[in-house]
């Protein structure tokens, strides 16, 4: 068995992308086939206007001795003389024939690419949004967004290009071979001389052009993944005085873009050129051989210009495959990209049958847990705890001891790598994950807004909460006076990730958002820090409304708003530690008393305990 060449696999596999492209045309392929039926009408009447010009010059110009076609002769004789009229009328009715099929052609495609790629957006975003948090981890926002738009508009200029119409151009290019060996083989012959060349200067480009369009995808990918970065960390650039660093890093991306564009539009202008001056050397055969044989009287005047004309339209599907192959190299890059995407396996599912489980009270249990974010580098070591219905737990320990990670086991942000994790006597893999979201209440330190209104921001997806219910919440977590005060009240719009809001006005409405949502359970990292101590006020009573009759999990950064805990948990390095209250921590003299010692003793002896 011969082996697979590199450029038969890559036929095949374009073949496949195109394909996967398919599935999402599918739904619309009637009006695809319809776009695809008005193509060859189109070849059919722009090939018919040489031959026009061919009999007008022949028959009524030249009087050439060339027989009139059958069709041609009563006609002509019934229009006593006309004969110049009728041509015209004619070529004008093939000129009518030709635009309104072009453009019904191109609505129909266009329609179908506008519907087709809306449904692959969407279908791109679902699959985004069901990913899991460790794809977000390494994966950079910008790349996503290039994903969504940049390579789905490649895509849509593939549509708007033709460049799925290759095969009816094809078929116009085998039309002409016919039409122009029906009029004269051996000028024929001559007018198809710079074919071959053209072929291979075509060959030689295609797999080179499919290397740099992949490599344009990967550096537009990476600026506009640096891109959103700087511009969500401008506060920070300018700051810092970072502009002169963050600019030469803005501008090496940018110049690597550039090159990459360079390299492909020098092949796109080496292809285009090579097509065009074979074109012109055509015309000038045609002209030397044809010109002689006109002169030897044993070439028509009217055949001689139909072949110019043929041989110039011979040319065009070749210069728009040329083109059309340039953009279709493109898309391919683009769609090879969005099916690695779609293709990323979304790991973190709902069972096929979960378990139904009734409201529970609220307990969580943490058996022999352990998690590992690599492989080989253990963030959570045999960690077991039980949280009992209706229980205040907080969760303290140094930067990096796991704390943030249990949270996210909890949520099913991650899976466990050993042991299991219950909430209500059940493992949380066993859950309807939208179930079991939906059951713990997550408050985050950095509250996250989107660009709607406070309404909006509050209820989220529980539509079913009516404008009553949302301020009842802003009420019981202390926003509602703040919300009453800015001018468009409830209906305020927030800007991008809360900037008209203050930080603590942010926690507040984090609150409320949970308070609607009246989970069981809550998990929250405190956050009274960095607010002005009126705020932390209100985030204290707030706090109290939303902990009250709820099983709660509290990350604590400063110890004074845990000491009434029913349980206080001490990790450190992954390891649980301790576990009592505060007074019991604070009596056996361990990690929890020299934490507490460090935040609250005296700057000398707060050194002295960490020497």
């Amino acid at each position: 068995m011969e082996p697979v060449t590199d450029d038969e696999f890559g036929r095949a596999y374009d073949w496949r992308l195109l394909k996967w492209v398919w599935s999402y045309v599918r739904p619309y392929r009637t009006l695809f086939f319809l776009s695809i039926i008005l193509m060859p009408l189109n070849s059919v009447f722009a090939l018919a206007q040489p031959y026009v010009f061919k009999l007008t010059i022949d028959i009524f110009l030249a009087k050439s001795t060339t027989p009139r076609p059958r069709w041609l002769s009563p006609i002509v004789t019934h229009l006593h003389g006309h004969g110049l009229l009728l041509m015209g009328s004619v070529y004008l009715a093939l000129l009518i024939g030709e635009v309104t099929t072009f453009y019904g052609q191109f609505y129909l495609t266009m329609m179908v690419a506008q519907y087709s790629l809306s449904d692959l957006r969407l279908a791109a975003f679902r699959h985004v949004e069901r990913l899991p948090m460790a794809f977000f981890d390494r994966t950079p926002v910008g790349r996503l967004v290039s994903r969504m738009t940049t390579d789905i508009d490649a895509i849509n200029e593939m549509f708007s290009a033709g460049s799925l119409t290759l095969f009816i151009d094809l078929l116009t290019l085998a039309g002409i071979i016919m039409i122009m060996f029906a009029l004269n083989p051996r000028l024929a012959a001559w007018a198809l001389c710079g074919v071959p060349p053209l072929l291979a200067v075509i060959n030689f480009f295609r797999v080179r052009m499919r290397i740099v369009f992949r490599d344009i995808r990967e550096r537009l990918a990476a600026l506009n993944a640096y891109l959103s970065e700087a511009l969500s960390g401008m506060s920070v650039i300018q700051l810092f005085a970072h502009e002169r660093e963050s600019r030469n890093q803005f501008q090496r991306l940018n110049d690597e873009n550039r090159q990459a564009q360079r390299i492909s539009n020098i092949y796109d202008a080496c292809l285009y050129s090579t097509v065009e001056a074979l074109s012109s050397m055509t015309v000038a055969i045609v002209l030397w051989i044809g010109g002689g044989e006109v002169l030897h009287r044993t070439l028509s005047l009217g055949t001689l210009v139909a072949f110019i004309f043929y041989a110039q339209l011979f040319f065009n599907p070749l210069r728009e495959v040329s083109s059309k192959y340039t953009t279709l190299q493109s898309a391919l890059a683009a769609i090879e990209r969005l099916q690695e995407l779609m293709a990323t396996p979304i790991t973190i599912t709902s069972p096929p049958h979960p378990k139904r489980t009734r409201r529970g009270a609220g307990s969580i249990v943490f058996e022999h847990v352990s998690f590992e974010y690599r492989k080989g580098e253990p963030v959570l070591q045999d960690i077991s705890f039980k949280v009992a219905a209706g229980q205040n737990v907080a969760i303290v320990g140094p930067t990096g001891a796991g704390k943030s990670t249990i949270i996210k086991l909890l949520n099913r942000f991650y899976d466990v790598t050993s042991g299991r994790i219950l909430v209500d006597g059940v493992d949380v893999r066993e859950w309807e994950l939208k179930r079991l979201r939906r059951s713990i209440g997550l408050v985050l330190q950095d509250v996250f807004l989107f660009a709607e209104s406070i309404f909006d921001n509050v209820r989220l997806s529980r539509l079913d909460l009516d404008e009553a219910a949302v301020l009842d919440a802003l009420k019981r977590a202390r926003a509602l006076p703040f919300v009453e005060q800015l001018p468009e009240g409830l209906y305020e719009q927030i800007h991008e990730r809360g900037a008209n809001l203050s930080a603590g006005q942010r926690q507040l409405l984090s609150f409320a958002r949970a308070l609607a949502y009246d989970p069981r359970i809550l998990v929250m990292d405190e956050a009274t820090s960095s607010v002005d101590s009126e705020t932390e006020r209100l985030i204290q009573l707030a706090l109290r409304e939303l902990l009250t009759g709820r099983t709660s999990l509290i990350i604590a950064h400063r110890l004074s708003t845990i000491e009434r805990a029913d349980r206080i948990l001490v990790l450190s390095k992954g390891v649980l530690r301790e576990s009592g209250t505060h007074e019991e921590l604070l009596r056996r003299r361990g990690l929890y008393r020299r934490l507490f010692e460090l935040q609250y003793a005296p700057a000398e002896t707060a050194r002295e305990v960490v020497d």
